[in-house]
This record gives C-alpha cells, structure tokens and sequence, in this order.
C-alpha cells in the first residue's frame, strides 16, 4: 500500500442505466486533491450540490439491505456501493464524481469490472507529500445485526472472510478468504455480478425498485439453477460479490482500513452499521490512548531515533508541532568522549556534532509526522549556510531550535539554530529525507 493519497491521472467517464431507479446516467471521474476524499456532485440540480462519502450521510432508505444510499442537506445519490468499491478496491482515496442523475449506471454485466477498466484507464497517480489516511486496528471490534455478523482483529493489511449460507439449494453456503489488494481486487473481485432470487424480483418490482434491471447485469437465481445464459464467472461467484459489496461499504471510513474483517451473512445495513462502530471505536482510542506528552524525555527519543552512544546528542524534546517546529536541548558534560582530543587542555565540542545534534532533533520532527516511525530513518542529504558563532563548552546547555521550510514527499529543508543562554552557536540550513528501512 502506498504511504501516499492517490488520485485519479486523467478523467474518465461512463454511460449507462441505474440499476434500481433505471434512469440513463452518465458518470464522471474527476482527479481531486489530497484530503478531498471521495464526493459526488449532482450535475443535475442548478447548485451542483455535494455529497460527501462518510457514515454519517448514509440514508435510511426502503430495502437497504439491498443498496447504500448517501444524502447531505436535501439531495441524495442511490445506489452507491459499486462505484466506491471500484475506488477503494484500486485503493484511490480522491475522486470528485460528477453525475447527472441521482444514481450511477449499472455496468452492464452486473459487476464492476467495466468501471475497474476505466478508471486503470485513466492512471491512478500519487499525491507527493500527502499522507495517506490509515484507519489500523490495534483490538477487535465485533457487531451482531440483522441476522449478520461482523468482526475486525489487527492484520497487516486489509484482508477480508466472508461466509454466504442460503437456503436455495442453488446459493447454499459459499466461503472465501482473501487479502484485498488492487491486483487481486481487479482479478478476484471485481468480475462478480450482482444476484437475486427470481421469487424477489416481483416483491422488488412492488417496491419500485430495480427498474433498470435485466439478465444482463445481474444474475437471477431460480428454483433449477441461474436464468442467464452466461454460466457463473466463479464457482462461488455469489460470495465475491457481498465482498464487493463489503468493500465499497468500507469505504466510507474515509480511510484505508488496515485489518481482517471476518463476516458472516452481511449486507449493506448491517456492513454500514459495523462502519460506525469501527469509527467510534477508533475515536475513543485516540482520545483514550495516552499522546506524547510536549516534552520527550530520553526513553521516547530512543524508541524514534536509531542513534546510541557515543552518537546519540539529544537528552530531551521540549516542544513539537509537526512538520512546522521543534525545539530540544543537549546537556554538554565534561564527561563526552570527544573531549578527549578535542581540546584536552580547552575542551570544546565540535562544530560538526553540533550541526548532527541539530540534524537529530530535525529528524524527531519528521518521525512525529509518520504512522510507524519504527519503520522509517532520517538521512541528511545537504547543508547550507552553515555559521559557528561561538563555541560550546562543558557544562553548557545547547537549545536547539528547527523550523520547517519546505516538505515536498520525503524529502524537507529546516532552519536551524543552535543558542547556549540565548546566545547563537550555530545556525545552519538542513536537507533531510525520510527513507524506509
């Protein structure tokens, strides 16, 4: 998974009929910047409304089970679980998606590997210096509803179990285990249909629903077999696609999910409710969970940083703002190594482990502003105006202090200055970059 938001390359556009509104429609898919999420546009309405893709604006609407539904203010868009699990399946976290209905067409086989085609089409592409929001589950969360049961325990990665138990002899009781991955999405997921029973196609047909349904993109399930002409794509085709479904559900955490989910008969109203759970869940945990305090004590610095005697050159961090500014002091004793040859008879600490320290205390900074810091080292790569402006002797206290000048991706410049009672030491410019171990 990339450590980057995505976005689409270039547009991409499709045409076709809702599935249960039957209305003609036509779809684009729009490149977006980072942080905007997923969001569709109502080019049909006079104001173009928004409708943004979280829990929260999911509709109560009839026989949701059957389909997700999203609402803001007074507008609504039916229908939505294919399209956001072709997204989230391709693992694309920004998208402005204009359409001129109120429901995006329905591929016309009934699954989304048409929608996959145009969207790998179009490009997917990286938003540099973006990180990519990450929902990681640290401890099971567990639901039971509507006759369905869903659960989530850590994994690395999002891997999804899913058991289907019917009583049509037909459907009976599919299984299937599998690590969602843009490759295996497009390969393993993505070709399932969309199914019913014959015997729930008039009761939906009373219901005003599945008005743009035929044989051909979906598959109609009667008392001796399938109605279509085309054979099943999979032998358990039909528990492929509620894991379609289950992604594009997923999806609305507006977060990369990182954990297995395990579920047993879910369909959108329960896999939506399990979404908010998950939500609330994870809040609780970080407003629960014990932060970094705004000093950093030596045992902190040690869990971030690699360095450890005689090149370790912070004792302490006493403020931090994220990729804008930290401040952090070494205590300079007669006790340091180099003091034996750099002077023995006028000791002063090197101007070259200055501007280290000073780099290490940068490198606290950037290790704040990433999910797993373990998996990650700070390299200085260039420096610039670098100044000694007075030297730094035992029993000193060297306050350093680095401000963010430019991030672009991995790669930062900071100003640095180093002061002992308020007057400056050193002061350097400092080019860094974040590489994984």
């Amino acid at each position: 998974m990339s450590r980057y938001q995505t976005t689409l390359a270039e547009p991409a556009v499709y045409t076709g009929v809702g599935l249960h509104l039957g209305n003609e429609t036509t779809v684009k898919f729009l490149p977006a910047p980072a942080d905007t999420g997923i969001q569709f546009v109502r080019t049909d309405i006079e104001n173009h409304p928004r409708i943004r893709v979280n829990p929260e604006n999911v509709r109560q609407v009839e026989e949701q089970s059957r389909r997700t539904t999203l609402g803001e203010d007074y507008y609504e868009v039916h229908t939505v679980e294919h399209v956001l699990s072709a997204l989230y399946g391709l693992e694309i976290d920004n998208a402005i998606i204009e359409l001129d209905s109120d429901e995006p067409p329905e591929p016309e086989d009934g699954s989304v590997r048409s929608i996959v085609s145009v969207l790998l089409e179009a490009g997917i592409k990286e938003l540099q210096g973006s990180s990519r929001k990450v929902l990681k589950i640290e401890k099971p969360v567990s639901l039971d509803a509507f006759g369905a049961t869903l659960t989530v325990v850590p994994h690395d990665g999002l891997k999804i179990s899913f058991t289907i138990d019917y009583s049509h002899h037909v459907l009976g009781t599919q299984y299937i285990s599998l690590e969602i991955t843009p490759e295996t999405f497009a390969k393993e997921i993505a070709p399932s249909r969309t199914f019913c029973l014959y015997s729930d196609v008039k009761l939906l047909q009373e219901k005003n629903l599945i008005k743009g349904g035929t044989l051909k993109n979906a598959v109609v399930v009667g008392e001796d077999g399938i109605l279509n002409d085309e054979p099943l794509r999979f032998p358990d085709e039909f528990v492929r696609h509620k894991v379609l479904d289950l992604i594009g559900d997923l999806s609305l955490l507006g977060a990369r999910l990182q954990g297995h989910v395990i579920s047993a008969k879910s369909g959108h109203a329960s896999n939506v409710k399990f979404v908010k759970k998950i939500r609330d869940v994870h809040k609780r945990t970080k407003e629960t969970a014990p932060l970094p305090d705004k000093v950093w004590d030596i045992g902190v610095i040690m869990k971030l940083l690699p360095h450890r005697y005689p090149f370790l050159l912070v004792d302490k961090v006493l403020e931090v703002d994220p990729d804008k500014r930290i401040v952090g002091l070494k205590n300079v004793t007669i006790n340091e190594p180099f003091f034996q040859g750099h002077f023995p008879t006028s000791p002063i600490m090197p101007g070259v482990l200055l501007v280290e320290a000073m780099g290490q205390v940068g490198g606290l900074m950037l290790f704040n502003s990433v999910g797993d810091p373990a998996q990650w080292l700070v390299y200085l790569t260039g420096l610039e105006n670098v100044r000694f402006r007075s030297p730094v002797r035992p029993g000193d206290q060297v306050i350093f202090e680095l401000e963010m000048i430019q991030r672009r991706g991995p790669m930062c410049r900071m100003k640095g200055i180093a002061r002992v009672d308020g007057r400056v030491a050193t002061e350097a410019t400092l080019t860094a970059m974040l590489v994984k171990k």
